[in-house]
């Protein structure tokens, strides 16, 4: 398993709330980066870039909890679904 399913794994298992609460934390940690890049404090611009991108699947995962095509600690329908083909192939 890749280290981004894991990492995926980690925050579907996560009730709402707290990913909540890791959304705003992590927006406050790219808020800090953001202010340290403009002070020429940051050495890593790659930090912000992977920042943006957790945002993203915190709000993915959010969206598709809000629309019931995903519950807690469960995979996607499509995910699913595509799994389901990979595995019947011989």
């Amino acid at each position: 398993m890749s280290k981004l399913a894991t990492i995926l794994d980690d925050l579907r298992d996560q009730p709402d709330h707290e990913l909540q609460q890791q959304l705003v934390r992590t927006r406050d940690e790219l808020f800090r980066l953001q202010l340290a890049q403009h002070t020429n404090q940051v050495t890593s611009t790659a930090a912000l870039l992977s920042k943006r991108r957790e945002i993203a699947r915190i709000l993915t995962i959010l969206r598709g909890r809000a629309l019931g095509s995903e519950t807690q600690g469960q995979k996607p329908k499509r995910a699913q679904k595509a799994q389901n083909t990979e595995t019947a192939k011989p």
